[in-house]
């Protein structure tokens, strides 16, 4: 596998880490309990780390050196490439022929070296976009900057040379077509996993059976009721009032990802209803990335300019089991991107019992099912948001303290995420490569035989 501006080891949520990391870390996990070797190449971001790390049996991270360790931007890596596939190849030279099977690239970056090493190793290039260039320019934020040309001319590179490509949804595999004029055989639509064991209901039972104990199958028992006691408990570690509507933004902070809007969003509620002031906290949990590097501080200044920042609770970026927390304890979690190409986050909220209003974009309408585990918006007018913020506004003295609306969607959210298991994508990816490496096999008998003809 080849991750170049990213590494699998870094904390998501932070610079350029994010969804993909997360991805790759659990494909990989799960790729090896198939009994699938897994190498990942990634470029190395400080000086001093060892050339390999063994991140779980069968799991190899090989750090390569191209360019400086610090401070240099996404946008500067295209001139690394050439050094980090030497360090690939320099990597290569040192096993057996015939080592590596298949190549599995992750963003445009990647591809590159990857097409590349394929190539050179006479074996099948699987690539993964993650974003696509095209799609982003075509919904772009306000003030953001557009991906250059660069990009889009490498993008159609790689979806030309590779083998086969991975989309996480239908429509992202219709994107590939009609944007890049993929060849609809080569695309294979695989939906990214989740951590079942770590995003769960806390009580619940790991993997499988997250919420069977919100089934009413008992006379009497009420749905959601062990949800509520999970909700009551996070919210209580993190310490967060009980009775508050708390409308979460978990991600990296850049306009992309419009955090943004939610914070309009509760402006206009409050605006509204001056009276919910005091049952109102707005969790950003994330760091500062991408074009959001240029103004780091731009998001607690619109809290202040728009007058909420008693509200509004930013928060560092956590670990997994941290933010599983989070999850549990919000309302609600709120992701208005303009862009996504699945929206890993949604499915991991869901999975804590937790409802999304999400933005109408990308995979999300795959990830969400629109009024049963959560609600879509179509378009980013923070009025639309504020509307259906007011819907998960606990009732004063209502049984579940987060309001009856959250305990019926996060019952349903976490059911719907039962099926987003990641033993299922890494099943799936592995009959994706089987597939490769078959038809290459294929193609070269039948080359030999014409040749020999």
């Amino acid at each position: 596998m080849l991750s170049v501006h990213t590494s699998p080891l870094h904390q998501p949520g932070t610079g350029d880490a994010g969804g993909m990391n997360v991805y790759i870390v659990e494909l990989a996990r799960r790729l090896a309990d198939l009994g699938i070797e897994v190498e990942i190449f990634t470029r190395a971001t400080t000086g001093g780390l060892p050339p390999a790390v063994d991140l779980a049996p069968g799991v190899l991270v090989r750090h390569v050196d191209a360019g400086p360790y610090e401070g240099l931007a996404k946008e500067d890596l295209p001139a690394q490439l050439c050094a980090f596939t030497h360090g690939v190849m320099q990597a290569w030279a040192g096993h057996r022929p015939g080592y590596y099977d298949l190549v599995h690239s992750h963003y445009w970056l990647s591809g590159h070296v990857g097409w590349l090493a394929a190539e050179r190793w006479g074996v099948p290039l699987v690539h993964a976009m993650h974003t696509m260039a095209k799609v982003k320019n075509a919904a772009l934020a306000e003030g953001d900057t557009p991906e250059p040309a660069a990009r889009v001319i490498g993008e159609t590179q790689i979806v030309r040379a590779a083998d086969r490509l991975i989309a996480n949804t239908a429509e992202e595999g219709d994107e590939l077509v009609r944007h890049y004029e993929a060849d609809p055989r080569k695309v294979a639509v695989v939906h990214p996993g989740v951590n079942l064991d770590r995003f769960r209901p806390l009580g619940s039972t790991p993997s499988g059976e997250a919420a069977a104990q919100d089934q009413p199958r008992n006379p009497g028992h009420t749905p959601g009721t062990g949800l509520t006691a999970a909700r009551t408990a996070a919210r209580a570690r993190l310490g967060l009032p009980q009775d508050a509507l708390i409308p979460l933004f978990a991600g990296r902070i850049q306009p992309l990802k419009a955090p943004d809007i939610l914070l309009r969003a509760v402006a206009v509620l409050l605006a509204e209803e001056p009276e919910l002031r005091s049952r109102v906290v707005v969790p950003v949990v994330g760091g500062p990335s991408g074009t959001g590097m240029a103004k780091p501080e731009g998001l607690q200044k619109l809290a202040a300019r728009l007058g909420i920042a008693d509200v509004v609770r930013f928060r560092p970026p956590v670990g997994q089991d941290r933010l599983a927390d989070w999850y549990r304890a919000a309302s609600v979690l709120v992701m208005p991107s303009y862009s996504e190409s699945f929206g890993l986050v949604a499915i991991e909220a869901q999975a804590c019992g937790t409802p999304v209003l999400a933005a109408a974009v990308g995979g999300l309408p795959v990830a969400v099912r629109d009024g049963e585990t959560g609600f879509l918006v179509e378009g980013h007018d923070p009025a639309d948001y504020a509307r259906m913020l007011r819907r998960f506004v606990p009732e004063p003295g209502a049984a579940d303290p987060a309001g009856t609306l959250v305990a019926r969607m996060g019952a349903a959210a976490a059911r719907h995420a039962q099926s987003f298991g990641w033993d299922t994508a890494a099943a799936r990816t592995a009959d994706v490569y089987q597939a490769a490496m078959q038809e290459r096999r294929r193609l070269r008998s039948a080359h030999a035989a014409h040749g020999h003809g």
